[in-house]
Formats: structure tokens, C-alpha cells, sequence
């Protein structure tokens, strides 16, 4: 695709077959974007997790052949660039706003992790600059760092930020404190446990990538790169970095090969390319590399979660309380405030009807890469824990889990429900859909078939999730449709399809609604000089907020086009009814199309009055009255072969109440990629670091991404209760899948390791760690 036709506001028509244009090499990336002209860049990353930025000698870069320009951050800094700001800052528990630091595009006093960008380097292709780069020398004199969260937050630790008094960035809470010391004062039984949640990186198919370009006649600036949401990055880039009023800066997306909450931050390498573009005067093209990818894509996770779970005497919840400490990297990213906190505390009180629910979450600055949302992004954190305190209390009160589980769910009489936690449930059939899991799953065979497996020398598992997550996040979205001469409309929406389907989904709900042809409906994304909002594409709101915009977009374009057909027909508005994309007066054949409206209002000449619409265009916004709650159940079943540690997950089920669905195999698809990464996390996947903050796991040979082989082909199944805060009963897909899969694998795999002794391991669960775990519980013995 050319450069400017990626500026255009066509977009794409719904009837063009994306999936297979995606499966089959015919989408259009960002290192696809043909841009004459544009000279490559690489960049020089720190070596060092925490460093005193001593002298940087480019003159060797410099004079390399084909070079253009070598820039440090001294130079950016010269040109007035400035670190990018967080979107969202907290207050903490005493009232003080948390100590926000912003990413600075390029390093300078200070490297504070490692792969942390230092020099960027101008060449002819992508090679030179490589090479270039590799000539740079940088002193770095290393400081203490610091990656583990408890060892940042302890009073001896050496600061990340020298200015602040401790690595404490935030210290929130939330919940009644005199509630919660009666409720658990009044327990029979307290569970108490302390989680690992280690960080892990995103893996994205497409790894980051940009072209950024500046025009010096209009002093406007060009930003091609794959994003979650066009106007997000636009404004922390332009008013945040470059210190520019937004309109001056084009930010384009064009198809993005997957997101899972890494792509919504504005990176310091766009910021970089940006005023590299104005001080060189031409395009700049940049690929990241797969290890540049684990060393700067933001991580997910990341935190040590202790809870505890208060019981009476019958088994019921009667509270909960939860410590976190979240590290948060060496910057403030951009979501990071959220996923820290309000992410976990919304879902702490999941299905169950809990009286008391108490929450500190500290974050902590550490020496590595910034925290950001990592699909789920705080939820799951939220749901593991719990589901393993149920778990262990399943135990030491002697009750079934399932059983357990059942005693506490919230009943579907009880809709909607006030949670402690502030939330108002609007629906859920919580009971129902636990009972569908067990009934898929053969809970009750499972017995019969651990014998079998002992039989073969192998320790089988059975575990259960379940669970409820918040979806939505900012409760405002606005839609644009533009009704066109040609016949089509454009439908232009910030909700950034990052590989959902959007244009297999959003066209459809356009064309039923307007009783349209699909191919007459164009989806517009990804261009911020012409889609509307702020919110990108995060916390599974695409369907809940972004299709409902845009349905009362239809819904006013219809309300409009009856008032123009009555004008044209010279008929009552009242006596106008719209079918079959057709204004029709009621009892006769006299009609218009509601297509033939752009065309007709441009040729009438007669007189209207002021309050006749002179347009169907219009900008619809929808504000939901509360968020959605998906949920579900999954359960787990596992097997593991103790002399290797090898574990194998034979079957998985997972029955999701996900509201109305609007596509069943894009649902399908989203629960099973969620569910891979789940059980990614589970048994394999973690960012490792050793003591002085080097990452040991930078690359695919480390890093152990699931493969198809890992996974039976679960079965998935859903309950359809309407969400009853949005017009299309939808709640949100996207997540659940991952906040099912992590608990209910691991509370398997714990139940197998019981056999043996075992009642405790953090993630992963590598076979070395399980066959350490079992090696050390026999040597006790």
C-alpha cells in the first residue's frame, strides 16, 4: 500500500473477506506501507539496568558511509522532546497523587533498564544503521538494581528515581477497614496465601514498527505504526512528547497483527522517529527486531498477590482481603494506574457473595521495562487468587470444591447486585453455568479416571475456575457514520481491530440496522484526522461500547432521514415509517431510499425550515449506564509424568456467559487464543532476569510460547444472559478465556502434586520446577 493511500478516509467495505486476506499474506503492515524516500533507523540500548550515562561517542557512526544523522538524547532534548506521560495517574490512600515518570525517548542522564534506548542512528538502508548503530560507544558507570518488587519496596533499596524518598510509587487502598476486622474476626477459618504473578511479554506475531514523517509547510507530523487506538497515542505523543497541539500530528494504523494490550502505549522509539523526521527532513523507516521486542514492549503481570479468604462455619465468604505489590518497571506507563489497581479490586468479588472486601495495592518502580496491560490486565490477578484461596479452604474445611464454590454463588434472584466492591452486577446465571461445566467436564467421572492414570504411573489432576471479570473500562464511546452520493455510508470508530474481526461484525450490525447491503458499508479505523474519541481498544469494550455507538449513529440517521423524506415527500413525519432501508408514508407505495437522501438534499431547491437536517452525518455517542460482566467456568484436567516433570493437559472446558453473541466463531476464537495464552503463562511463559537485571529470556529459544501440541482441542461452550446496560446484550470476549485458564490449570496441577505431597508452587509450571518440587517434598519425607 502507498503512503497516501493509507491516509484515506475510504476504508474497507463489508463485504471484503479479511480473514482469509489476514490468513493468506494479503494484509497491509506497517513494514508494508511503501514510502518513498525514507531512510532506516536502528537504535543503541542500554547494556545496563541501572547506569549513570557517562560520555557517548558517535564519531565513528557518524562517519560511517551512508549514515545521516546519529542522535542522542541530549540532541532530542535540544529540540524540546520530552518523556511521554502516563494517561491515567491515582491518588494514593493518603490523598498525594502517584509519583508519575514519563518514558523519555531517548535516555539521558540515566539508563534505568535493560534494552533501554540510547542513540539513534540515520542510514540509506536498514543495514547501515545496524552497523552504525554497533560503532556507537556509550560509558555506562552500573548502580544497584533492583527487579524483584519486595526487594525495590524495602527500605535499603538504592531508588530508581533518586529525587523520590523510596521506589514507592503508589500506595492505594480501597474497602471499609472496621467491615473487613469484624468479618474476619468473626471467621471459624482464615486461608491466607502469597502468588508469584512473574512478568511476561505480549509476543505479538507483528512486532512493533513505525514510519514517521514531518511536513515542513504544513509543521504537521506523520505517524504510521500498529496501535489499540490512534487517538490515545496521538495525544501523549503530540501534547505529551513533542509538546505540539494534537491536529498537528496524523497518527495511522493500518492492519495490526495482534495487540493483547502491549500496543496501546505510545513507545519512546515513535516519539524518537518523529523528531529524528524534522531534524533529518525525510521519512524514517523502523522494524524492531524480535529481541528489541522483549527487551521495550511493555510486560504484563508482574506483581505478588497474598490474600485472604474469612469462612463461617457453614463454608460462606464472609470476606476477603487482598495485599498487592505491583512493579511497575522503571517508568509510568500508560494504563499502568488501572491494571495496579481498580482492574483487581472490580473483580475481587467475582461470583460469590462476599460481605467485606479489602484492598492495598503498592507499585513499585524496579529496573526493567515499564508494566502494561497484558490481556486481562489486572483481572486475572484478581480471579487466581481467589480461586486458589477457595481451593486450599476446600481442603482444610473438608468440603467437595465444587460444592464449596456452589454454597457462595451469587443467585440470579438477586440481579442486579450490589457487590462491596462497588460494582452493580446486571446479570449473571452464575449457578447454571457452573453446572454446565461439571456436566461437560464428567466431574464425577474423574475419579475412575485418576485410578487409570495412577495405573500408567501418572498423577492426574482435575481443576475448576469460576469466574467474573469487568469489561468496558471508560463507560463513553462515540461513532461517526457519513452517508456518501456513491450509495455507501462510512462508519468511522476508535475501537482499533487488533484481530477481533471488527469488520466481519460492525458492517453487519450497520447494514441490518439501515436495511443495507453489507458491501455498502465501509468500516473507517486507524486514521485519527478521521475517527472520533480518546479510548483505544482495551478492558473487551469493542462490542459493548463501540457497536452501540455506532447504533445510535444508525438510529439517528434514521430519525433524521424521516424528517427529510417527510419534507421531500410532503408528508407528516408521523405518517413515515422506515423498512427495508426505505422511508415510506404509511398506506401508500410512495417511498425514498434512505441512500437517496445524500443525493436528493443536495438537489432540492425548495425551501426548508431551520430545523430540517441538512445531513444524515452524523456523531453518535453512547455512555453505558455500568459495565459488563462476562463469566463463565472452566475446568481444567491434567496429567503428569513424575519422573520428568512433564505435564499435559488432556482436557479443558469452558462454559462462558459472554451476553448476546454476534458472531459465534469470532467468540469461539477469542476464548481459545485467551485460553492459550493462559495456559502459556502457566507452563512456561515468564520474562527471567537475574540479579543485576539482565533479561535471561530475550529470545524464542528462552521464552517457551505455547504450541498447537500443548493444547487438546477444548470444548467451549456458552450461556447467553443479555448484558441489560448496553442496546445489544453484549458483554465483553476478549479476556475471559485468560481469567479462566490460569486458575483453573493451576488448582489441576496442584490437585496432582497432591498425591505427592505437594501443595504449593508458583508459575511456571516448567517440568525442572515440578520435578524439583516433587524431588524436594520426597526428600522431607
Amino acid at each position: 500500500m502507498k503512503f497516501d493511500q493509507l491516509r484515506s478516509a475510504a476504508g474497507r467495505s463489508g463485504d471484503f473477506d479479511e480473514p482469509v486476506a489476514l490468513a493468506t499474506g494479503a494484509g497491509t503492515y506497517t513494514a508494508d506501507i511503501d514510502t518513498p524516500g525514507a531512510l532506516h533507523v536502528a537504535f543503541v540500548r542500554a547494556s545496563e539496568a541501572h547506569a549513570l550515562i557517562g560520555p557517548i561517542d558517535v564519531r565513528a557512526a557518524r562517519a560511517l558511509p551512508g549514515v545521516r544523522a546519529v542522535l542522542t538524547g541530549a540532541d532530542l532534548v535540544a529540540a524540546g522532546v520530552r518523556p511521554i506521560p502516563p494517561l491515567v495517574i491515582f491518588n494514593g490512600r493518603d490523598g498525594r497523587p502517584m509519583h508519575g515518570r514519563g518514558i523519555p525517548p531517548l535516555a539521558t542522564d540515566r539508563v534505568r533498564h535493560v534494552g533501554e534506548a540510547l542513540v539513534l542512528v540515520v542510514a540509506d538502508s536498514a543495514a547501515i544503521a545496524a552497523d552504525a548503530a554497533g560503532l556507537v560507544n556509550c560509558e555506562l558507570t552500573p548502580l544497584p538494581a533492583h527487579v524483584d518488587v519486595d526487594a525495590a519496596l524495602a527500605d535499603s533499596a538504592a531508588p530508581v528515581w533518586p529525587e523520590l524518598d523510596s521506589n514507592l510509587a503508589l500506595d492505594w487502598e480501597d474497602g471499609d477497614a472496621a467491615v473487613s476486622e469484624a468479618a474476619f474476626a468473626a471467621a471459624h477459618h482464615v486461608e491466607t496465601i502469597t502468588l508469584d504473578d512473574p512478568p511476561i511479554t505480549a509476543c505479538a506475531m507483528e512486532p512493533r514498527a513505525a514510519v514517521a514523517a514531518f511536513d515542513a509547510a504544513s509543521g504537521r507530523y506523520t505517524l504510521i505504526a500498529p496501535t489499540q487506538g490512534v487517538m490515545v497515542v496521538r495525544k501523549l505523543l503530540a501534547e505529551g512528547a513533542l509538546g505540539i497541539d494534537a491536529t498537528r500530528l496524523v497518527v495511522l494504523t493500518p492492519d495490526v497483527g495482534g495487540g493483547f494490550g502491549a500496543k496501546v502505549q505510545p513507545y519512546p522509539e515513535y516519539a524518537a522517529l518523529l523528531a529524528a523526521a524534522a531534524i533529518v527532513g525525510q521519512p524514517l523507516r523502523w522494524v524492531a527486531s524480535r529481541s528489541e521486542c522483549f527487551l521495550g514492549d511493555t510486560c504484563g503481570r508482574h506483581s505478588r498477590l497474598t490474600g485472604s479468604m474469612a469462612f463461617d462455619r457453614g463454608g460462606r465468604i464472609l470476606g476477603v482481603r487482598a495485599d498487592l505489590r505491583v512493579a511497575l518497571g522503571a517508568y509510568t506507563s500508560t494504563y499502568v494506574a488501572i491494571v495496579a489497581t481498580n482492574n483487581t479490586k472490580n473483580c475481587l468479588s467475582s461470583v460469590y457473595r462476599i460481605g467485606s472486601i479489602r484492598m492495598r495495592s503498592r507499585a513499585v518502580f524496579t529496573n526493567h521495562i515499564p508494566l502494561g496491560p497484558y490481556r486481562g490486565a489486572g483481572r486475572p490477578e484478581a480471579i487466581y487468587l481467589l480461586e486458589r484461596l477457595i481451593d486450599r479452604a476446600a481442603l482444610h474445611l473438608g468440603m467437595d470444591r465444587a460444592e464449596l464454590r456452589r454454597k457462595n454463588l451469587i443467585a440470579p434472584t438477586a440481579m442486579p447486585y450490589a457487590a462491596v466492591n462497588g460494582q452493580t452486577y446486571d446479570s449473571g446465571e452464575f449457578e447454571a453455568v457452573l453446572d454446565r461445566a461439571l456436566a461437560a467436564a464428567d466431574w464425577q467421572g474423574f475419579a475412575a479416571r485418576r485410578r487409570a492414570a495412577a495405573q500408567r504411573g501418572r498423577l492426574a489432576g482435575i481443576g475448576m475456575c469460576c469466574f467474573l471479570e469487568v469489561a468496558g473500562g471508560i463507560l463513553e464511546e462515540p461513532a461517526s457514520l457519513a452517508f456518501d452520493t456513491d450509495g455507501t455510508v462510512r462508519v468511522m470508530t476508535g475501537a482499533q481491530s487488533i484481530g477481533q474481526g471488527h469488520l466481519a461484525t460492525l458492517p453487519r450490525l450497520v447494514a441490518e440496522r439501515l436495511g443495507l447491503k453489507v458491501a455498502q458499508v465501509r468500516l473507517v479505523q486507524g486514521s485519527s484526522d478521521h475517527v472520533p474519541g480518546i479510548v483505544a481498544t482495551v478492558a473487551s469494550r469493542s462490542m459493548m461500547m463501540g457497536a452501540s455507538a455506532i447504533l445510535l449513529g444508525c438510529d439517528e440517521a434514521i430519525r433524521r432521514g424521516t424528517l427529510i423524506a417527510a419534507h421531500l415527500m410532503e408528508a407528516a413525519p408521523g405518517d413515515i415509517v422506515f423498512e427495508g432501508g426505505r422511508f415510506r408514508i404509511a398506506g401508500t407505495d410512495r417511498s425514498l431510499g434512505l441512500m437517496d437522501l445524500p443525493t436528493l438534499l443536495g438537489a432540492s431547491g425548495a425551501p426548508r425550515s431551520a430545523d430540517l437536517p441538512d445531513t444524515l452525518d452524523n456523531t453518535a455517542k453512547f455512555t453505558s449506564a455500568g459495565m459488563s460482566f462476562p463469566n463463565g467456568c472452566h475446568i481444567c484436567e491434567v496429567e503428569i509424568d513424575p519422573d520428568t516433570g512433564a505435564a499435559q493437559v488432556l482436557r479443558y472446558t469452558a462454559v462462558d456467559d459472554v451476553g448476546r453473541i454476534l458472531q459465534p466463531e469470532i467468540v469461539e476464537g477469542q476464548i481459545i487464543g485467551a485460553l492459550a495464552q493462559g495456559l502459556g503463562q502457566v507452563f512456561g511463559e515468564r520474562l527471567h532476569y537475574d540479579a543485576r537485571g539482565q533479561l535471561l529470556s530475550g529470545s524464542l529459544m528462552d521464552y517457551p510460547l505455547p504450541r498447537a501440541g500443548c493444547l487438546p482441542r477444548p470444548t467451549t461452550l456458552t450461556h447467553e444472559v443479555p448484558c441489560r446496560t448496553n442496546p445489544l446484550g453484549v458483554k465483553g470476549a476478549g479476556e475471559s478465556g485468560v481469567t479462566g485458564a490460569l486458575p483453573a490449570t493451576v488448582n489441576a496441577l496442584l490437585d496432582a502434586l497432591a498425591q505427592r505431597g505437594v501443595d504449593h508452587l508458583d508459575l511456571p509450571f516448567t517440568p525442572g520446577r515440578i520435578w524439583r518440587a516433587l524431588c524436594e517434598r520426597d526428600a522431607a519425607a
